[in-house]
């Protein structure tokens, strides 16, 4: 079994969201074969506290402007600002520190499974030159 549609479009709409506001290592994580909680993790990181914080809003607020809203069922790891947690059910968010995730390494945790690919869409923009 793999990842949702919906796991797909909330994943793809937050790492995008992630990407926007210059998180680093973005990865998605099909686990729907390891897990019966959710289909996907999303990881990102930023250098600091605050752009951790700013990359969390920014991912909450695309979700909610999809045609279907989301909200999290659930929200960890805030006050440190150092690794929040966002549960949308269908998937999973982290967004850690640069040192959390290298120390927790969760990509290495997960490496047996399936990366969903992320590309970043004003680096296909930047590729695809000034518009005529």
């Amino acid at each position: 079994m793999t990842a949702s549609e919906r796991a797909l479009e909330l994943a793809q709409a937050a790492a995008q969201a992630a990407a926007d506001k210059k998180a680093q290592d973005i990865a998605i994580i099909d686990v729907a074969d390891q897990l019966v909680i959710t289909d996907a993790f999303l990881l990102a990181s930023a250098p600091n506290e605050r752009q951790v914080l700013a990359i969390v809003d920014a991912i909450e607020e695309r979700l909610l402007e999809l045609p279907e809203k989301a909200k999290p069922v659930r929200r960890e790891g805030e006050r440190g600002g150092r690794w929040v947690l966002l549960d949308y059910v269908d998937v999973v968010i982290h967004v850690q520190h640069t040192e959390e995730r290298e120390f927790y390494a969760l990509d290495r945790l997960w490496k047996d499974c399936p990366q969903i690919p992320f590309v970043d869409r004003d680096l296909v923009d930047a590729e695809a030159g000034p518009a005529e």
